[in-house]
């Protein structure tokens, strides 16, 4: 049973404890902002395909533009099947113009370190997508993807927020998503170096945000026993991945992995499902901390993304990106980048667009290692 906080609902003490501290001047979803941007349902509409059913708070502002990225992100983009539930992470360019009025946006920045500052040029978007057969449903199909949108990139954080979020949501809907924004709203601001207490859904989720102080320690596995879904629950990394659960696959390669991605080359991972091609990116991304990666990235596109001829154009050199797709249809549109890494075969089935043929590339030098059932290949102009 769901407390009167997991309800929403205040209990005088803690109304009057508000009434006297910092949090009572707070403006109306200041602290919210401070870790989202918002949360946006997307659903399956049988006219327009993806559609955006939900934006939470209802103020905040999304472009047009903005919200059609994030439909397209928030559904997986590939021919494997994701039946069941998905968790995976993709980033995307904000409007041009548009204003950030985050709480000590330049405080923040200054104390954290360089991988964890706020990236006010992007969205990330966190998504939990859910796909389960529903005969009562047209299509057959249920499919909804719940999407936390932030500045802030807190990988393990907010898929560990969503874990104990969606199911509620599905479940119970917008009064369980306006419950669980009102909770966050509560929370502290985000602090480098102070470890802090965030209440949500009758659990206390333990974390501490690293400083540009602290000694640096490199989170090779996050399964440990502190990190667990009792209250309280100790998150023993903000940002982190299971670095080796992440790039077991590629272990061979890493070493000139690591030299690709320290130089900026460009490099498109081909990945059967984005909850793989999202963390194999991050995971490159990040193994080269304490260096901030500079170039630029996507863990998970589509064809549907604004920039697609930006990147796929063949009368320019590709640019300086980390790229992770899905879609058979880039082992085509992208052979002519310098670097491809395919971990995984597609699942090729008669749902296959007749123009996508899959053949192997004869004219250029190719690195080919087999591991298991992964597959790893360079190719060099």
């Amino acid at each position: 049973m769901l407390g009167a906080e997991w309800a929403g609902e205040r209990t005088q003490p803690e109304i009057m404890e508000e009434a006297g501290s910092p949090r009572g001047s707070r403006l109306p979803w200041e602290c919210f902002s401070a870790w989202l941007d918002g949360v946006c349902v997307v659903t399956f509409d049988l006219e327009i395909g993806q559609a955006m059913e939900l934006v939470y708070p209802h103020n905040i502002h999304i472009t047009e533009k903005e919200k059609t990225s994030i439909c397209y992100l928030s559904f997986p983009d590939s021919y494997s099947g994701c039946l069941g539930d998905t968790q995976f992470t993709f980033r995307m360019r904000r409007s041009a113009g548009h204003k950030n009025s985050l709480h000590d946006a330049e405080k923040y920045n200054r104390e954290a370190p360089v991988n964890l500052q706020r990236d006010t040029a992007h969205y990330f978007g966190y998504v939990y997508f859910r796909q389960v057969r529903d005969s009562s449903v047209k299509r057959g199909y249920f499919q909804k993807s719940l999407v936390l949108l932030s500045s802030l990139p807190y990988t393990n954080l907010f898929h560990t927020l969503l874990q104990l979020i969606a199911p509620e949501y599905f479940n119970k809907l917008e009064p369980c998503l306006e419950a669980v924004c009102n909770q966050i709203d509560r929370w502290p601001f985000p602090e480098p170096g102070h470890l802090l207490s965030l209440p949500i859904m009758g659990l206390v989720l333990q974390v501490k945000i690293p400083s540009q102080t602290d000694v640096i320690e490199t989170n090779v596995a996050t399964d440990h026993p502190k990190d667990r879904l009792d209250p309280p629950c100790h998150i023993s990394s903000i940002h982190e991945l299971d670095l080796f659960r992440s790039l077991q696959s590629v272990l061979m390669n890493l070493q000139l992995l690591w030299e690709l991605v320290l130089l900026g080359e460009p490099l498109v991972i081909m990945a059967p499902s984005p909850t793989i091609s999202s963390e194999l990116v991050l995971a490159l991304t990040g193994c080269i901390s304490p260096l901030k990666f500079c170039s630029d990235f996507r863990p998970y596109f589509t064809i549907h993304d604004s920039e697609f001829k930006e990147y796929t154009t063949k009368t320019q050199a590709p640019p300086s990106l980390l790229l992770g797709v899905t879609n058979p249809f880039f082992i085509k549109t992208l052979q002519h980048w310098p670097h491809i890494l395919r971990v995984g075969e597609p699942r090729v089935s008669g749902d296959l667009p007749k123009q996508v043929k899959l053949k192997k590339i004869t004219k250029l030098k190719t690195l080919d290692t087999k591991m298991g059932k992964m597959e790893y290949f360079r190719l060099v102009t």
